[in-house]
């Protein structure tokens, strides 16, 4: 029998695919048909991401998908980055095009907000990290700026949902995305209006919240004309793109399938953002989530994914492309190289430093956090980049040890999916420091999980767990095991790192 094929389009901040996901005897197998750059353009003082440039090759490779699969091809689903929105006015016309949540009109808008909901009842409300380009911050900007387009709009849409928009013409905010928002309630599964009324946003551009796995309909007729796709229907995967990489991580069981609140594993969604935290069959909220900054964000088959963002490998790409510009090309295996024969751990950083958000130099930033802390300062590139590494690993034993704390769980095993999972010297470096298994791969996991989402729906298989079995059977792994004798390096170096900005 002929495989039949699903297809997702992931975005990331700076690429995004077209990828067909090719189910066959129990087994999924990806074939990229369409990439392409992504990336926020500046206009003026502010940064926008190009939406009709990502409509213009999303559609391209969709035509890809239906020169290639035809009538194969069941259903497609996009997902992408969290809490960036685009907005639509009277008669449903697009506002601009969307801000991206790199722009600096947030600064200062944590103070603005807590003047009037304070942090600690926003919290509450949301149960989600403090994170100044949130959506909830985005917003209020704009209405502190007296924002036209915010005054004039009718309705909000994230940005997969903007998309999922463009496909269908059905407005709806899928579950996984809007938790990113900070004014979501993760309890009552609703936007927290009284919120967004409290700070004086308006409440009526939001639309209705569905889950993943929603059917939102067929394709619009000028779209399956423009792509040459008929019969395939448009599925919402997890669409905050961390919700579908969680959900094909190959672990053997769920917090769905236990009685505690959550697995003997973690996982971290390692790409330009590492994000790393644990499934649990509820939200956490309490005092030590907000003191250590967690977050509660809406999983897929009900699961609340409790994690923390952590800058990731951001770090080392912008390192990169300081030093192309300034002549030197490196590419990805030569940084990783010099890094692993760089110096151990002569220094470390706070990879979720401010500084290192949007420096306008990350190695010059790097080496000025060193020396601001007194330790000796990179004075190569693959001391710079190991320096990134290294404090990476050393944010994710801090990390490891506040979900135990958090959970009351064991973690006996890391599972490092995403892009990130690719570079070895990070797994080891992480088994290390953590003390712990990694296990890494899938590398293509968010586009994974979008499609099992969409296979799932289409009942190829019957549940989370079976899905899962899927990934199992169809995309190796690779196991990083402590190294002896390396604890104690480790833990001197832990404790440098904890006395860093605190």
């Amino acid at each position: 029998m002929a495989a039949k094929v699903f297809l997702a389009v992931d975005l990331g901040a700076s690429s995004g695919r077209v990828v067909a996901g090719l189910l066959q005897d129990g087994r999924l197998q990806l074939d990229e048909l369409h990439r392409f750059q992504n990336g926020p353009v500046r206009v003026g003082d502010s940064l926008h991401w190009d939406l009709l440039g990502l409509w213009s090759q999303i559609q391209e490779g969709l035509r890809g998908a239906a020169a290639k699969y035809g009538s194969q091809i069941r259903s497609v689903g996009i997902d992408t980055w969290g809490v960036d929105y685009g907005l639509l006015g009277h008669g449903d016309e697009l506002l601009g095009n969307p801000v991206a949540y790199r722009d600096r009109r947030t600064a200062g808008m944590f103070e603005q907000a807590f003047a009037r909901v304070p942090r600690d009842e926003i919290f509450a409300e949301t149960g989600l990290q403090f994170l100044e380009f949130n959506t909830l911050y985005q917003l209020l900007a704009a209405k502190l700026s007296g924002s036209p387009m915010l005054e004039a709009a009718e309705s909000l849409l994230l940005i997969p949902d903007l998309l999922h928009w463009l496909l269908t013409g059905e407005k709806a905010i899928e579950q996984t995305n809007a938790s990113t928002t900070q004014f979501y309630n993760p309890r009552s599964q609703s936007w927290s209006t009284n919120l967004l009324e409290r700070l004086g946003l308006p409440t009526s551009i939001l639309g209705e919240i569905v889950l993943p796995g929603t059917k939102l309909g067929p394709l619009l007729p000028h779209v399956a004309a423009e792509t040459n796709l008929t019969g395939v229907d448009v599925v919402l995967p997890g669409t905050h793109d961390t919700a579908s990489a969680v959900y094909a991580v190959p672990a053997s069981n769920s917090a769905g399938g236990l009685d505690r609140r959550g697995p003997n594993w973690c996982y971290v969604s390692s790409g330009t953002w590492s994000l790393m935290g644990v499934e649990t069959k509820a939200p956490i909220i309490n005092d030590e989530v907000a003191r250590w900054n967690f977050t509660n964000e809406a999983g897929i088959g009900g699961t609340t994914r409790l994690l923390t963002n952590i800058t990731g490998m951001w770090l080392v790409q912008e390192c990169g492309r300081i030093w192309q510009r300034d002549g030197i090309k490196l590419d990805w295996a030569q940084l990783i190289a010099k890094a692993a024969a760089a110096e151990p751990l002569a220094s470390v950083i706070d990879p979720n430093d401010p500084r290192l958000v949007a420096p306008d130099n990350m190695p010059e930033t790097i080496a000025q956090l060193c020396r601001q802390s007194g330790q000796p300062v990179p004075e190569s590139h693959g001391a710079t980049i190991r320096c990134a590494l290294e404090s990476l690993a050393l944010c994710y034993r801090e990390v490891l040890d506040m979900i135990e704390t958090l959970t009351g769980n064991t973690i006996e095993t890391i599972n490092i999916v995403g892009g990130g999972s690719q570079n070895e010297l990070l797994n080891q470096m992480a088994a290390d420091a953590c003390g712990r298994t990694v296990i890494a791969g899938p590398v293509e996991a968010t586009a994974i999980g979008n499609l099992l989402v969409q296979v799932q729906t289409a009942k190829e298989v019957a549940d989370h767990a079976q899905a899962r079995d899927v990934v199992r059977a169809s995309f190796p792994v690779k196991m990083f095991e402590p190294q002896v004798g390396l604890a104690d390096r480790w833990g001197e170096a832990a404790d440098r790192f904890a006395r860093l900005n605190r």
